[in-house]
């Protein structure tokens, strides 16, 4: 399976859309910098520095750019950027799965933007990228992403015992499915 080297501009639901990383994005990458979570599970920068963000940005690119990821900003009705979520292929070839996850900011929590960003990568990658299956993990107390998840239409196989190192300890996972 040959996979795009460029990332696309997805539309979503509700005026959501889906769009690449970009050097204005800091005031988002300062907010999650701030959330006590985000940063534990994804590589924004906490503390936030203006290098660290830069840095920050220049890895979503690369990822796209060597092919082990797509990673997308949430953009709202309003254009203002709110939030991630990435469709991760590198271990496609080996597994037969590909990863997604999506985090939004606190401030725009609620409104449903996790869920429509979903819904368009999930689109994208099975309908029009022909990935085979999808997979996401979730810690068992984040009732929201479970929510989401299972909106979106993924199934839970089960739980994972210490699948994922989060703040420097292993943690389990429930491991969600959309084959």
């Amino acid at each position: 399976m040959e996979l795009p080297r460029t990332m696309p501009e997805l539309p979503a639901a509700h005026g959501f859309r889906l769009r690449r990383w970009s050097p204005d994005d800091t005031g988002l990458i300062r907010e999650a910098s701030t959330d006590p979570y985000i940063p534990l599970i994804t590589t924004v920068p906490a503390p936030y520095t203006g290098a660290g963000a830069a840095a920050f940005v220049e890895r979503q690119w690369r990822r796209t750019e060597i092919g082990t990821g797509y990673p997308f900003v949430i953009v709202d009705p309003a254009g203002r950027a709110v939030g991630n979520v990435g469709l991760w292929v590198g271990e496609l070839p080996l597994r037969g799965w590909a990863t997604v996850g999506y985090w939004v900011a606190a401030p725009a929590r609620g409104r449903g933007a996790a869920k429509v960003a979903l819904d368009a990568v999930v689109g994208w990658a099975l309908d029009e990228l022909g990935v085979p299956g999808l997979e996401l993990f979730v810690e068992p107390w984040n009732a929201a992403s479970i929510r989401t998840a299972e909106r979106a239409g993924f199934r839970c196989t089960g739980l994972r015992p210490a699948h994922q190192v989060v703040d420097g300890r292993p943690r389990d996972m429930w491991r969600y499915v959309r084959p």
